[in-house]
């Protein structure tokens, strides 16, 4: 792919079976792997491949369970990693820069310690390498969402103050009906699996990294955040106004922090 596209290519490949939708922005430059948290899709990446193109060229998975790609069995940290790996092995890309939130931004780090080879640079956007609460899910929220319903008009009626977020990202069903791009039980068992001690992945690189920390964050104190960055070599940190989303908040100044810190690989 030679261009750059505005809105991405849609592509997608065939694991087990399984369908994993991408984006592909396209463009000359340097490929960027672009991995979204629970709630979320490839698309909520636009804004910066936009704001990074044409010197970098984003490819933003639907990760399993999520948008277009099939939901599966199980949603591990190892399941996310082998999906990753999969998706850079069917686009022959040999390395790449991890950008990931939340979630995602563990993903990113895992795939460098998993994988050291593939991974040239890291940036965690609120991915916390920390034990969270092992407690209820923060998202358990969403259980009380339909998963479909019979138009599109029932479903964000039901979802209610979820409404603004997730209007734009709602699909239709082979039935006629139309569903939420991620299904409630699913991103439940898949936040769960977040939880735990990650720090030896997050230290077991010393590539370039970038942690992404939200001011008013609803996932990790400022002490948390910066305990990050100072427990890991070559780590540079990047503080903006905002909160756990702040990527979507704050899209002008997240994606100014992020080319700031890409300029310096080069």
């Amino acid at each position: 792919m030679n261009s750059t596209s505005t809105t991405g290519t849609r592509g997608e490949l065939d694991i087990d079976g399984r369908r994993l939708s991408y984006l592909d922005f396209g463009g000359p430059g340097r490929p960027l792997l672009a991995l979204h948290g629970h709630l979320y899709e490839g698309q909520t990446w636009a804004e910066l491949a936009r704001a990074l193109a044409p010197r970098w060229r984003v490819i933003a998975p639907d990760q399993r369970g999520h948008g277009d790609s099939d939901r599966t069995p199980t949603y591990t940290r190892e399941d996310y990693v082998a999906d990753a790996i999969a998706l850079l092995d069917h686009l022959e890309i040999e390395q790449t820069v991890t950008l990931g939130h939340s979630g995602g931004g563990i993903t990113a780090f895992q795939i460098a310690a998993r994988h050291p080879r593939r991974v040239s640079a890291i940036v965690n956007v609120e991915g916390p390498p920390c034990d969270l609460d092992d407690g209820p899910s923060a998202l358990s929220f969403v259980l009380s969402l339909p998963y479909t319903a019979p138009d599109r008009q029932a479903l964000l009626d039901a979802i209610g103050p979820l409404a603004p977020m997730l209007a734009d990202k709602l699909r239709p069903t082979t039935d006629g009906g139309w569903r939420l791009p991620f299904h409630p039980h699913d991103t439940i068992a898949s936040e769960q699996a977040t939880h735990g001690d990650h720090w030896a992945d997050w230290t077991a690189t010393d590539c370039p990294a970038l942690f992404v920390l939200a001011r008013d964050s609803q996932v990790l104190t400022l002490a948390e955040g910066r305990e990050a960055v100072a427990r890991r070599a070559n780590t540079h940190l990047a503080e903006l106004d905002g909160d756990h989303f702040v990527h979507t908040t704050d899209p002008q100044g997240f994606a100014t922090a992020v080319k700031d810190f890409l300029d310096t690989l080069e």
